[in-house]
């Protein structure tokens, strides 16, 4: 069975919502790190990108947080690379990344995923054809590189290069999902609909 290990990508700025800590944003009654986090039920560890400083939250002590390499490179590409050196000790077999700010990431997205990484590296979320590639699940052996790509300034400049670098396959739930399940958050309008949701 594989091991997989999750980071949860929380080092933006939020700087369209007025420079708030996404994570700490209440939806539905839960912090958005919160509903997240119960989406990745079976991953281990679940650390948490947190940019270029730490935050204070129970839920994640200091050691589960991991800080962007200093390198050039930044947003979530940086964490995703950061994640990868931390657990390059004792590698996981697959890498989910997820974006701290997407409250109804689906919980059966790994194991709906599983399947297409047998003629893939990477599978990245997708609903009506748009993708979302910080809501991905990599192979991390495919990834093992970029923290040194990334101090070599040799790497993709976003998650979404990479993944169209590796031939990730998209996992489009239009068919499954009435309403898009990977929406998130990055201004007043996307959380005032995001909430309506929720209490509906």
């Amino acid at each position: 069975m594989d091991k997989i290990a999750a980071v949860i990508l929380a080092g933006g700025r939020g700087e369209r919502l007025g420079g708030v800590n996404k994570a700490l944003i209440e939806i539905g009654g839960k912090r958005l790190l919160d509903r997240v986090r119960e989406a990745l039920a079976g991953c281990e560890p679940i650390l948490l990108s947190v940019g270029g400083a730490a935050f204070g939250v129970a839920a994640f002590p200091l050691e589960e947080q991991v800080l962007d390499l200093a390198t050039g490179y930044g947003g979530p590409l940086a964490g995703v690379a950061a994640a990868l050196e931390r657990l390059a000790d004792d590698p996981p077999d697959l890498l989910l990344s997820v974006a701290v700010d997407t409250p109804f990431f689906p919980a059966d997205f790994v194991a709906r995923a599983l399947p297409l990484l047998d003629t893939a590296p990477a599978v990245v979320a997708a609903y009506a054809g748009q993708t979302y590639p910080t809501n991905a699940l990599w192979r991390f052996a495919a990834l093992s590189a970029l923290p040194a790509q990334l101090r070599a300034g040799a790497a993709p400049h976003s998650l979404k290069r990479l993944a169209a670098a590796l031939g990730a396959a998209p996992l489009d739930y239009a068919g499954s999902a009435g309403e898009d399940p990977f929406a998130n958050v990055n201004t007043p309008a996307d959380l005032a609909a995001l909430r309506r949701r929720a209490q509906a």
